[in-house]
């Protein structure tokens, strides 16, 4: 059992610029908890590399202060930071087996060897490497080698686990497989944890909590959970989900219960409005509803119905995903397109629809909003309007 000290990551204030004056992160401020399990997640170039390689000490730190337990380590050698890294490259050495890469750092240390023997049949015994200790990485499949390179980090026991998109080598199926053993060592042996993804279902299915990054800011951090169900912002609204949420541009008026949202040629009756809505009245917003909240309607005149042609069909066994061509405009905004690298929104609205459904290309389909589930923004801040 992992016997190593366990210690909260600090980052208060932490901005990263370089040499040319290109800012890679902003004012990053976060408390990761001892034992705590936090992914650090986002697009490329949105700086969650250099805010681990910083925490590392790879990176030197332009401006705030980093804390790893009571000590400032912000001018710490890597070597003196107690925290050990496992890259997405594995980088174990070709002509050493499983146990000496496993090995490799305590001997350095010039630990004594019945020590290191024990460190590395614990290690081996957790991450079902045992019978490949022999072996050298050449002769193991991917997911073998990833499970080596966090064997190495594991038996140094260290403060910190830090892991740099681990899993991006390996194929979807296998990556779905570590990403659940991932989840449950970092559990048994409750050391804090910093992973860094770009891919947001891992994120989603691992993290103790999510902070999700767009170029080089801190959007929000929350559980997984209420990341999905209560974005702060446009930019996480796009980001987390799969499908993604639909984004659409509505106008607001306040009438009786909470007023009502024009989305082209569709009107949505709100039962109640968050306060803060009042002052919108007449104005656009953006408006956002996940595809589970859209079900097939009886008629086309049913309350707050969605209307449109369907252009795609996913089944999926379990569910089917429809795309519809709607009336209505996307959301187009700077963010939005940042969370979706660049694409757009456009008039494509998807719902996710039971395994049966009728519903075939080209077919007009007429889905009912579910007004208890919509997600409202300033459509120039990006902010939720609750």
């Amino acid at each position: 059992m992992y016997g190593g000290p366990v210690a909260t990551i600090t980052l208060d204030g932490i901005d990263k610029i370089y040499e040319n004056g290109f800012q890679a992160v902003t004012d990053l401020s976060l408390d990761i908890d001892d034992g705590e399990f936090l992914v650090l997640v986002g697009p490329s170039g949105c700086g969650k590399s250099t805010a681990l390689r910083m925490i590392a000490g790879l990176e030197s730190i332009s401006g705030g202060e980093m804390r790893i337990g009571e000590r400032v380590v912000n001018n710490l050698e890597p070597k003196d930071r107690d925290i050990a890294m496992v890259f997405q490259s594995y980088a174990l050495y070709p002509h050493l087996t499983v146990r000496d890469n496993i090995a490799f750092a305590l001997k350095l240390q010039k630990m004594p060897k019945d020590e290191i023997e024990r460190r590395v049949a614990d290690a081996a015994r957790t991450l079902e490497l045992t019978d490949n200790l022999d072996r050298r990485p050449a002769q193991l499949s991917g997911g073998q080698r990833q499970r080596v390179a966090m064997g190495r980090a594991i038996v140094r026991q260290p403060q910190a686990f830090l892991m740099d998109e681990p899993l991006s080598n390996l194929d979807a199926k296998l990556r779905v497989q570590m990403r659940a053993e991932i989840a449950k060592i970092q559990h048994d042996l409750n050391v804090t944890t910093v992973y860094v993804t770009h891919d947001q279902i891992e994120a989603m299915t691992m993290g103790d909590r999510v902070a999700v990054m767009s170029k080089g800011t801190l959007m929000q951090v929350d559980s997984p959970q209420n990341l999905y169900d209560h974005p702060d912002n446009l930019f996480v609204a796009a980001f987390i989900g799969s499908p993604q949420m639909n984004l659409l541009r509505g106008n607001y008026q306040s009438g009786a219960g909470g007023g009502t949202i024009r989305l082209g040629s569709a009107i949505v009756a709100l039962d109640e409005a968050p306060a803060a809505l009042a002052a919108y009245s007449g104005r656009d917003i953006a408006v956002g509803l996940r595809p589970e909240h859209l079900v097939e309607a009886p008629s086309a005149d049913a309350p707050n119905t969605l209307s449109g042609k369907v252009t795609v069909r996913e089944g999926l066994g379990s569910e089917v995903i429809v795309h519809l061509d709607v009336d209505c405009h996307g959301v187009d905004t700077e963010a939005v397109r940042d969370a979706m690298e660049g694409e757009t929104t456009g008039q494509s609205v998807s719902a996710r629809l039971p395994p049966h459904t009728p519903l075939r290309i080209d077919d007009t389909a007429h889905l009912i909003i579910n007004t208890s589930q919509l997600h409202l923004f300033d459509l120039e801040t990006g902010l939720a309007i609750r």
